[in-house]
């Protein structure tokens, strides 16, 4: 057995891991990376870049067979699936260097392509080494969650691990889940030519606004997309290319191909965690809020802690445990500032608390600015008016955000940008957008909290009118 010893070992190469020894290792840190699986993690190779890649390709399909807005004739576009996906696999490709294990050994990383598991303490076995780390830091991400469903396990499935290794397009793709995977497939296929029925068991895109939600989940429905709410799969059965699920309430769905996006499990199973003295529930590892274990020298960071399971949040933890590891200073992690999109058409994005969320905690101090991108110059010219900006304020600060529409995960950025720092209202408001750009709504949301103020004033317009009487 050969034994390494070193300053900190990373268990994991998805994003929080691989920013992490990144940061670690050219600041001067020993470290020791273990990746068992793919470098780069889910983000690369399964989730956010895969997912993106595909759903680029079919807003080129929806472009050419909705242009007729434009005075550009529509055309039925001839979709290659085949090609398609060798389109996803490309990016994939371009941006895999930047997450190669050779990028990170220029770093000075010992990478290690092997799973690893505890056995005590301090001590970590992977195949035939044995790391022994003053820190530890575990990264080992999530996984699609596969509910014990009667007579899935008898049924082909895909998952997010295995639906981009597709290369016959689905006839008619069943998705069980309505959360943000399950939505940004079903408009995605849609938009390809295969026919799509999300069958989600409780409200989809459940953990947004759902006013806004709303607004996404009928644009879906225009395009096609059969959305069946309220409907808990209770059996499937079938075969490839004949599949049929029953939920609990007698409906019958019937499709050509099976795709579970009901959410994530957290990736400890391996590790034998037990070993190291580390507490953790079915919903991930248990951290306090610097991110560390009940083992004081492990911290875990992104998916595999729970919570808001996003690459950007994994990359914000590393940043967090770099601190306290490199420097020794305290330093912890929050989450009212973290934002989220679902990439849909339009888009719908979230930070901080939602209007409903911010009503039960500030009751009647909370006030709702709202902009319309109805109203929006560039909405108008590209025709992508449907949506709009909601801005929960409290004491004139904004403790939440909620956007649904065009870019609205590029808009979000500002919101975040200010509850992360604590901004007023007003700082918003003193910002100039550029003209015209969607952009402007962040500025016309923060607008329309001040207008009530100066427009709907008696004693703005008494002041006006007595300095205008006086005024030389």
């Amino acid at each position: 057995m050969n034994e390494i010893k070193t300053d900190v070992l990373v268990i994991g190469a998805g994003s929080g891991g691989l920013s992490f020894a990144a940061g670690a290792s050219q600041m001067g840190a020993d470290v020791v990376l273990l990746e068992g699986g793919k470098m780069g993690g889910d983000c690369l190779n399964y989730g956010c870049v895969p997912s993106k890649a595909l759903i680029a390709a079919a807003k080129s399909a929806y472009g050419q067979a909705n242009s007729g807005v434009y005075g550009v004739a529509d055309v039925t576009p001839s979709v290659d699936y085949t090609a398609v996906m060798e389109h996803v696999a490309g990016v994939i490709a371009q941006i895999a260097p930047v997450d190669s294990q050779e990028r990170f050994e220029g770093f000075g990383v010992q990478v290690f392509r092997e799973f690893g598991h505890f056995i005590s303490p301090n001590q970590v076995q992977a195949g035939g080494n044995v790391i022994t780390a003053r820190r530890i830091v575990i990264a080992t991400g999530s996984s699609p969650l596969v509910p014990p469903i009667p007579g899935l396990a008898d049924v082909p499935y895909l998952t997010n691990e295995t639906l981009f290794d597709l290369r016959e397009q689905p006839e008619h793709l069943l998705i069980v889940g309505g959360g943000p995977i399950g939505m940004e497939m079903a408009q995605a296929h849609v938009r390809l030519g295969s026919k799509v029925t999300v069958i989600e068991g409780a409200k989809a895109l459940g953990n947004d606004d759902p006013e806004l939600a709303a607004v996404v989940l009928n644009s879906l429905r225009v395009e096609g997309v059969v959305i069946a709410e309220d409907a808990l799969a209770a059996q499937i059965s079938g075969q490839a290319g004949a599949i049929k699920i029953e939920t609990r309430d007698g409906r019958v769905f019937s499709g050509s191909h099976l795709l579970m996006a009901v959410g994530r499990k957290t990736n400890t199973e391996q590790l034998n965690l037990e070993a190291a003295g580390i507490d953790f529930t079915p919903r991930g590892i248990t951290v306090d809020a610097s991110l560390r274990t009940s083992n004081k020298k492990v911290y875990a960071i992104g998916d595999v802690v729970g919570g808001l399971q996003f690459t950007h949040v994994a990359g914000y933890h590393a940043g967090v445990v770099i601190r306290s590891i490199l420097f020794g200073l305290p330093s912890k992690a929050k989450t009212s500032h973290i934002p989220w999109a679902t990439y849909t058409d339009p888009e719908l994005a979230q930070v901080g608390l939602t209007e409903a969320q911010s009503q039960d905690i500030h009751g009647d101090k909370l006030e709702v600015a709202q902009f319309e991108l109805l109203h929006n110059d560039r909405a108008i010219a590209e025709r992508k008016t449907k949506g709009q900006i909601k801005v929960m304020v409290v004491k004139g600060r904004p403790v939440g955000a909620s956007i649904v529409g065009h870019q609205a995960g590029e808009s979000i950025g500002i919101w975040a940008l200010a509850l992360a720092n604590n901004l007023k209202m007003s700082q918003v408001a003193a910002m100039i957008a550029p003209y015209p750009t969607i952009g402007e709504v962040n500025k016309r949301a923060a607008g329309a909290y001040f207008s009530p103020r100066l427009f709907d004033n008696q004693t703005v317009k008494r002041v006006v009118r007595f300095v205008q009487k006086w005024l030389p």
